[in-house]
């Protein structure tokens, strides 16, 4: 069984307050899995599914208080309701709008605790997050990360301790694990983190059937595109579509004009927020400054598109990558599958990365803010790692006055300087510290 982060994130969440919790996320990430798990913790699990039982949707319409969609709650299960033991789980919620407004009566009445998900919220309920403030808490979730990977494929939890610590001391990897988690870590570039692609992966080892279901994950995207947005879908479908080239580009930033010679920003506008809303792109914005807050400085319409999943963007690619990624064909272009990684790796630990364009400076591959202040990563996947131009330039000047740079690389750890060289594996570990302090009192002595 795959262990989530997730999973910890709900049960601390439950434990802490009586709202609900909308996860939300791209389709075949393992939403609906992780919640039924966290069911079995309550006495009984109640599953509403509004797309398997469409009937269910007339119980939010028309009923004039919570009492009443309880009753035809209780009319539709024939699974006892436990008042403050039961979990009810209502699953492909954009299908019924109405839970919006029904939650919040639901919560205030209190006998039960309430749990959604569903496909494609960012584009069918685009003003979700707004309505349920005070009642419902909501959750990006994503494919599973990295050591979420590793765990599941039965690395030692005490392996991924003794990697942390070399991260945090800043200390080099014993070699013979470096190695390991470098073939490990190109296993992941092509298998990813679905997860029926990755327990596929274990049952067979077979990296064709592991490809068969990728792409069958790729053409329920493309039915998605189809099915919601018909006006646009010829856009929205080429702009998936050229997501692989695009990162292969020189400078990897998504080009308007390979769309169409007199293409136009605000033409395509809603194609590229249909993607990100349904969870099936991740977009890095152009910076102009590297300076806190990033996202005051963020350009509108520059950009790079990635990938969500980086196994999606292998199997996306010529088939037979797949073997050469894992036998490390030097002849292959590892930098946009690297980036795209990397890209998924800090959305997955709720970090937005940007990306530093300058004509003088040069640029930068990620920009992200970590615990009040920017630092500057550039990914390499060849051997002159420790070239890199921009990265200097940034890091001499003193306007930005940054403490450190990472360099993400196939090589073991070593800092010189400011410069901090990570194997790219270690990018499971570049995360936002929790244990910053959340409390300020401000002393108001004199002024009473």
């Amino acid at each position: 069984m795959i262990k989530r982060k997730i999973s910890r994130f709900i049960s601390d969440y439950y434990k802490n307050n009586r709202n609900a919790l909308l996860i939300t996320g791209a389709r075949q990430i393992g939403k609906t899995f992780s919640i039924r798990e966290f069911g079995r913790s309550f006495k009984t699990f109640v599953e509403i599914n509004f797309v398997e039982t469409p009937e269910a949707i007339e119980i939010f319409k028309g009923a004039k208080s919570s009492n009443d969609i309880l009753l035809r709650l209780s009319a539709l299960t024939t699974t006892p309701l436990i008042k403050g033991e039961t979990l009810i789980f209502f699953d492909e919620v954009q299908k019924c709008p109405e839970i919006v407004t029904a939650i919040k009566f639901l919560v205030d009445e209190g006998s039960y605790r309430y749990i959604l998900s569903g496909s494609l919220l960012g584009v069918e309920l685009k003003d979700l997050r707004s309505e349920p403030v005070g009642y419902m808490g909501i959750k990006d979730m994503y494919p599973i990360d990295f050591e979420e990977f590793i765990s599941y494929i039965g690395i030692n939890e005490n392996i991924i301790s003794t990697l942390r610590q070399a991260w945090e001391r800043r200390i080099p990897v014993d070699q013979l694990i470096h190695t390991k988690m470098t073939e490990l870590f190109r296993l992941y570039l092509i298998v990813g983190g679905m997860p029926a692609v990755v327990s596929k992966y274990l049952e067979t080892n077979n990296l064709q059937e592991v490809m068969t279901i990728q792409q069958d994950i790729i053409r329920l995207y493309k039915r998605d595109i189809a099915q919601y947005d018909p006006n646009n879908k010829l856009y929205i479908e080429e702009i998936f579509n050229l997501i692989p080239p695009e990162l292969n580009a020189k400078n990897k930033r998504f080009i308007l004009k390979r769309l169409n010679e007199n293409a136009k920003f605000e033409r395509y506008q809603n194609s590229f927020l249909w993607l990100t809303n349904a969870g099936v792109a991740l977009p890095v914005y152009n910076v102009e400054e590297p300076k806190t807050p990033l996202l005051l400085a963020r350009s509108r319409n520059l950009f790079k598109l990635f990938q969500n999943d980086i196994g999606l963007l292998a199997a996306q690619y010529a088939e037979g990558i797949q073997l050469r990624i894992i036998k490390g064909d030097k002849d292959i272009n590892y930098g946009s599958i690297y980036e795209n990684a990397v890209a998924q790796e800090f959305a997955a630990h709720g970090i937005t990365p940007y990306y530093y364009n300058n004509k003088k400076r040069g640029e930068l591959d990620f920009v992200i803010e970590l615990n009040g202040r920017v630092v500057p990563i550039e990914v390499k996947s060849g051997k002159d790692y420790e070239v890199h131009r921009a990265l200097s330039n940034i890091m001499d000047c003193g306007e930005y006055d940054l403490p450190e740079a990472i360099i993400l690389t196939n090589d073991n750890l070593q800092v010189v300087n400011k410069f901090i060289y990570a194997p790219i594996y270690m990018t499971m570990f570049i995360e936002r510290n929790n244990d910053a302090p959340a409390f300020y009192k401000i002393d108001l002595s004199g002024l009473q």
